[in-house]
């Protein structure tokens, strides 16, 4: 494995790739395309979190069971055709990719508002799901294509404020809407701020495509790699959604053949993009230096312990504070409001500085500490004392949150950006699906141990997590308070292994060289000059 000195991205960047340096991005056209990119990802980041508090009222009123499949039917569609994106945009440009991804996401929203089955719901956030797939990928690589990485940090920091403030707000609003009966609207808010966004998009956003024939178009499209990389997701993530649910233990059959089977696949497309494919989708070969791995360990690392605490922060309100689900998504906001803009500030800092790695490992210490804290947490602690370490961890993640893109790709020439960041996108979407089930796991494993007897003979055997907590009000206040007890013990082991797994983060964050950023973009896929346009 190779690694590379501080000047060394100036040597992989090709001259034929440079433009000239002149700062076109700063004029009203600019910012609404600006504005059109934001307003799409913040639609599609929505949906990834929006569900989750209003899932009873939505299975309930659809007389169905399969609750984790509306959940998870979106995240996995979505994280299994990022990599394909990116091939796309390469084929037949940024914004016609991007175009068509918000009409497919727009038709499974109207597909999942219309829903009178939990079979026509699951499918309409699987079309949602590969609509937003596009839109996530797309609005970064186009980031990517119009400002250099250098003075890329404000910008790419309010794409994650987008990301942060959609992950916070995103439980709120849905069970908002499910507790007023009106959980179509989760769905039906989306249709008309899509055609808004996309037309700000075809109106301001001008950008180059090269002059390709079909043939050499689909010369590009790798068919074997997204086959391999498509299904081994699925299944592999398929494994993840139902491993340790009441009808499927982690030691079933049901969950360890598509572990396995899912494994194999993407270790097998990883080895065929290496060595085989004529046209790969990742460009596996390139990113094999130590700074590039590293920022891509980092991705894969940070969304497991900021989803665990996005989702299991309102059980700790609910079970232990007994908070009701829209109280405890409004406490939520101190997660949800300290991360953008601290995310922003990191990403102005980097901008000002060229630097990335003294802002990595700020964020992993805060990020330690807050959890750290979080982990000494009992049922009496004071909720303002509980706020304020949430706010810390979340400092923490926020600085995370804008800074890993650098490392990814300062190392790489500017022609390779849109393959490495449908990839960095395919990583972050991926192990979002591991933060839930690892936090799940740990809790689903660890309360029975803290739970007194008398609870325990009463409740099924195979009970989860979150239908206990739904539970709570109907037993016994003597039963009722061991019971919130050990709700806080067992959430502090999760609080304390999501700071050893932010411990590894740091730890991989030394891997990083100090690279230049990028002063140009590649002239290929750059914003068209005026003579251009006219």
């Amino acid at each position: 494995m190779s690694s590379t000195s501080p000047n060394d991205s100036a040597t992989v960047e090709p001259t034929r790739t440079q433009s000239n340096e002149k700062k076109y991005y700063n004029n009203l056209a600019f910012w609404l395309v600006i504005l059109g990119l934001n307003m799409s990802s913040f639609l599609a980041l929505l949906e990834g979190t929006i569900i989750s508090n209003a899932l009873p009222t939505i299975v309930n009123s659809l007389n169905g069971q399969d609750y984790v499949w509306v959940g998870s039917a979106y995240n996995l569609a979505a994280a299994t055709f990022m990599p394909s994106t990116g091939v796309l945009a390469q084929m037949f440009g940024r914004k016609a990719v991007l175009i068509t991804s918000l009409a497919i996401f727009s038709l499974g929203c109207a597909l999942c508002g219309a829903a009178q089955t939990m079979a026509m719901l699951i499918g309409g956030r699987v079309v949602q799901g590969m609509g937003g797939a596009g839109i996530l990928s797309t609005c970064t690589i186009i980031i990517s294509d119009i400002v250099p990485l250098s003075d890329r940090g404000v910008y790419n920091g309010l794409l994650q404020l987008t990301w942060c403030l959609a992950s916070g707000i995103g439980p709120v609003v849905g069970g908002t809407l499910a507790e007023k009966g009106q959980w179509r609207w989760i769905f039906y808010l989306n249709l008309p701020i899509a055609p808004v966004s996309g037309l700000l998009v075809i109106a301001f956003l001008n950008l180059k495509v090269p002059r390709r024939t079909w043939h050499e178009c689909w010369q590009q499209f790798d068919a074997l790699g997204n086959i391999l990389v498509i299904s081994g997701s699925s299944v592999f993530a398929i494994g993840l959604t139902w491993g340790g649910s009441p009808n499927f233990p982690w030691d079933s059959a049901s969950v360890i053949a598509p572990l396995c089977i899912g494994g194999v696949t993407l270790v097998a497309f990883m080895v065929y993009e290496y060595q085989w494919s004529p046209c790969p989708m990742i460009p596996v070969k390139l990113m094999l230096n130590r700074t590039t791995l590293s920022g891509y360990l980092q991705v894969m690392i940070f969304p497991i312990p900021f989803l665990s605490l996005v989702y299991y922060l309102p059980v700790y309100l609910q079970a232990c504070k007994g908070l009701s689900p829209t109280r405890s998504g409004v406490v939520l906001f101190g997660v949800a409001f300290s991360t953008p803009p601290i995310a922003v500030l990191s990403g102005i800092l980097i901008t000002l500085t060229k630097r990335y790695r003294p802002q990595l490992w700020l964020g992993w210490v805060i990020s330690i500490v807050g959890l750290v804290l979080m982990g000494t947490t009992r049922i009496d602690t004071p909720l303002r004392t509980f706020i304020g370490f949430e706010i810390l961890a979340g400092a923490g993640f926020g600085i995370i949150f804008s800074s890993t893109y650098f490392p990814v790709l300062a190392p790489l020439p500017v022609t390779s950006a849109a393959q490495a960041l449908a990839f960095y996108a395919f990583l972050r979407q991926f192990f979002q699906i591991w933060g839930i089930t690892v936090g799940g796991v740990i809790l689903q494993n660890t309360l029975p141990k803290h739970l007194p007897e008398a609870v325990l003979a009463i409740l099924p055997s195979n009970i989860d997590v979150l239908t206990l907590v739904a539970l709570l009000p109907e037993l016994p206040q003597s039963e009722l308070e061991t019971t919130r007890v050990a709700f806080a013990k067992s959430l502090d082991k999760v609080w304390q292994i999501m700071a050893g797994i932010c411990g590894a983060g740091l730890l991989v964050s030394f891997l990083m060289g100090p690279h230049q950023l990028h002063t140009t973009t590649d002239k290929d896929w750059g914003m068209k000059e005026k003579e251009e346009q006219e």
